[in-house]
């Protein structure tokens, strides 16, 4: 008796496990089922696997496809899965805010694999869970846009993946992209990095055969094709140097230390969300004068000229580049 509780201990484990490694968005054959489960310390055969996939079949939402072999094997289409009773209310509020905010900068693969946590967040957020205050928290915050709101532009969920896949890879892309001004380039590219501004989402990357890094919006893209190519990383770049230097500013990331007079209701927010940790601020009776380093882009200038009259007075001193 003892050695058949064992056993039906055993197989429900293995059947567990088996039902972990039953994907959604894509098919797994009987074959890489083995090897997961063997990984994972479960030695079986190919038939045994099978044999318990067609029991799970009957029981649970899961599609063979056996148009061809190997036969495929995944969730159907609203099938939920298996319910992750580990992922807390206040887990599951992390992840649909995650999921809400971050969805777009994730690597696709990455994405993917997390689809079945996503999906249970939603269901534990939903109507009728005890989650009540944390789905109540998701009608108590918002992003605000600190400009004029835009609907972003479409991108092909292709062209997305294809790059975020090349990116994660290290590999380099075949590119066909319409730049503003109308002209069709194609080209392979290393691609460096993605970055969010606003709504729109940009590629940086590097020309073959050129040494400057370059910013592409993905909406403009027109074709794309990953290549089998990897590539080394270049060491001098640095995603977060290239923003912070004005990548995105449509400048030649020259410094230069910016003075200028403000009328004291419209730069009360700039004493509180300073231009750079240097700044300085002087008040006087009808303004405040404020000087910081700043990096000198065309987004700065429309930044200022957005306040009109009420800033005058302003001065632009180039600073020297530093030198290693």
């Amino acid at each position: 008796m003892a050695g058949d509780r064992k056993d039906g201990l055993e197989t429900a484990i293995l059947l567990l496990e088996i039902l972990k490694r039953i994907p959604k968005m894509r098919k797994i054959t009987t074959s890489e089922l083995q090897k997961q489960l063997a990984a994972h310390g479960l030695e079986r055969d190919v038939r045994t696997i099978q044999r318990h996939l067609e029991t799970l079949i009957d029981r649970f939402d899961i599609e063979r496809d056996d148009r061809a072999k190997p036969y495929g094997y995944r969730w159907k289409e609203r099938a939920e899965g298996i319910a992750l009773p580990s992922l807390s209310p206040k887990e599951s509020l992390l992840l649909k805010m995650a999921n809400d905010h971050l969805r777009s900068l994730l690597p696709p693969k990455l994405s993917k694999s997390m689809e079945g946590f996503f999906q249970q967040a939603e269901r534990n957020l939903g109507p009728g869970t005890v989650a009540k205050r944390e789905r109540a928290w998701l009608n108590k915050i918002r992003v605000v846009p600190a400009n004029q709101p835009l609907l972003p532009p479409e991108i092909l969920p292709a062209i997305l993946d294809t790059v975020a896949d090349a990116l994660f890879e290290n590999r380099l892309l075949d590119v066909v992209y319409k730049n503003a001004a109308g002209k069709t380039i194609e080209s392979r590219v290393m691609p460096l990095g993605l970055a969010q501004q606003g709504p729109r989402i940009y590629l940086v990357c590097r020309f073959d055969g050129y040494d400057d890094d370059r910013i592409l919006a993905l909406n403009r893209v027109q074709a794309i094709k990953g290549t089998s190519f990897t590539f080394d990383y270049p060491r001098d770049f640095d995603l977060a140097r290239y923003v912070a230097d004005g990548g995105f500013g449509y400048g030649n990331k020259e410094k230069i230390r910016l003075t200028f007079r403000i009328d004291k209701e419209a730069g009360l927010h700039i004493t509180e969300s300073p231009l750079s940790k240097d700044q300085t601020v002087v008040e006087h009776k009808d303004c405040y004068e404020i000087s910081a380093t700043v990096v000198d882009t065309a987004m700065l200038e429309w930044w200022l000229n957005g306040f009109g009259k009420n800033v005058w007075d302003v001065r632009r001193v180039a600073i020297a580049p530093e030198h290693p």
